[in-house]
């Protein structure tokens, strides 16, 4: 039992039970009889501690399987003061019911057949969604288009993994069941496959978490400028003079459903301030980071060479837009600009070139009908089964015997079965679930 809406004053608490006699429990506090309630029945009626009056609620009845733990549950609304929320929770107590742990709920219905573990992980991730692709991409997941593609590999390895223990069985006999040409075939195949999943996960962490986007430049280049004028709010403090950013800034930008994490940073440039030294070294580190570098160059003050010596010691960052702010206040012909630059300005709000130039960006990030891996656990699970299957080919190339082919063919079939939980332990449970709130 546990609620399952946050706490604090609203309109509605929902408090849900599940488990083999949650509905006879909820009965025992409820002024109507629900043992005998079908499944998917919502029932009007009130919480009561013994004749007290606690609570005018809806009694949601959900008989196993059918129900999101598999178990008999029930989901009460009530109403949604917290002190009435809490009232009902002591309720239950009482009548026997137990408050859940971290991510029980989403525990039982894995454990239940549900949910596989990438489902279960997604579920986690939906709650925690912030943009219209980090929804999209978890659920696509949770739907189990990602767990399809696993159950398709390891079955494959299962079938010809099958024959390799055959052979062992017949040893003596000298039977070859699994034609090693043919396993090497299938490997290159599963290689494949999983190296295209593995390589998804750049996109996938993007898509999940944002494109982290460092704004850099000299000082007074427009910088806290620029992150105003994209945010449309003064978030950052702007002033002519140089140096006014020490310390980097964060906000989130959303376009085209996928989201910037734009980072306002200190001016590059030498200098004997201590204060100002550690906010270009802060600078330099977020540009080491990016996914997304935002160069700004101030077209009123730079030279050509002098812009071309300052790309030259820029980070080699995945995407880079070169920005020529100021572009109202030129000091040189626009043939002289490198040929990527966008040209601005900030101060003005002419941001239609940057801003179109992020929306390609973010389309880009599109998600197609392939599946991508948005989880760290899951890439590291596929790197290490792949390296299974690379020694499973070195050994049929060195002819070494089926023992040791089988041993690594089963171990990429167990870093496959992590992903999916078929193979999973109580250390990895709790890891996963503990992330999850309570009343999930």
């Amino acid at each position: 039992m546990a609620p399952a809406t946050p706490t604090g004053v609203s309109a509605l608490a929902v408090i849900r039970v599940s488990g083999k006699n949650a509905v006879a429990l909820v009965s025992k506090c409820f002024t109507k009889d629900l043992t005998k309630a079908d499944g998917y029945t919502i029932h009007y009626g009130h919480i009561k501690d013994g004749e007290q009056l606690v609570d005018e609620v809806l009694a949601s009845v959900f008989r196993n399987p059918h129900s999101y733990t598999g178990e008999d549950s029930v989901e009460i609304s009530g109403h949604g003061s917290p002190y009435v929320s809490q009232r009902i929770v002591e309720t239950l107590t009482k009548a026997g019911a137990r408050m859940a742990e971290a991510g029980e709920f989403t525990l039982r219905a894995f454990l239940n057949g549900k949910l596989d573990l990438a489902q279960a992980e997604a579920v986690a991730d939906m709650i925690s969604a912030n943009s219209e692709a980090s929804l999209k991409l978890a659920m696509d997941q949770m739907r189990g288009g990602f767990s399809k593609d696993i159950a398709e590999l390891r079955q494959e390895l299962v079938d010809f993994a099958a024959l390799i223990e055959l052979e062992n069985d017949f040893g003596e006999e000298d039977v070859e069941f699994a034609n090693r040409d043919h396993l090497k075939v299938l490997i290159q195949k599963l290689l494949y496959k999983i190296e295209t999943l593995r390589s998804s996960f750049a996109s996938g962490n993007v898509l999940k978490h944002g494109i982290q986007t460092v704004i850099a430049g000299k000082p007074n280049a427009g910088k806290s400028t620029l992150l105003n004028a994209l945010l449309k709010e003064e978030r950052a403090i702007v002033s002519d003079i140089a140096g006014t950013t020490r310390d980097t800034i964060e906000e989130v930008l959303s376009i085209k459903g996928l989201q910037f994490r734009l980072i306002d940073t200190a001016g590059l440039r030498q200098s004997t301030d201590q204060i100002e030294q550690i906010g270009v070294g802060k600078a330099k580190a977020k540009m080491e980071q990016a996914e997304l570098l935002i160069y700004l160059c101030d077209l009123s003050n730079t030279k050509p060479d002098e812009l071309k010596l300052e790309l030259q010691g820029l980070p080699q960052s995945r995407r880079r837009l070169l920005i020529g702010n100021k572009v109202d206040q030129l000091s040189f012909e626009a043939k002289d600009w490198p040929k990527d630059l966008i040209p601005l300005s900030a101060k003005k709000g002419h941001l239609s070139p940057l801003l179109q130039a992020l929306e390609e960006i973010a389309l880009s990030y599109e998600q197609s009908n392939e599946t991508v891996v948005n989880n760290i656990r899951h890439a590291d699970a596929l790197a290490k089964s792949a390296e299974a299957l690379q020694k499973v080919i070195a050994g049929i190339d060195a002819g070494i015997s089926n023992d040791f082919i089988a041993l690594d063919i089963r171990q990429s079939l167990h870093q496959l079965g992590l992903i999916t939980g078929e193979v999973s332990n109580e250390e990895v449970l709790g890891s996963i679930f503990g992330r999850f709130c309570i009343g999930k």
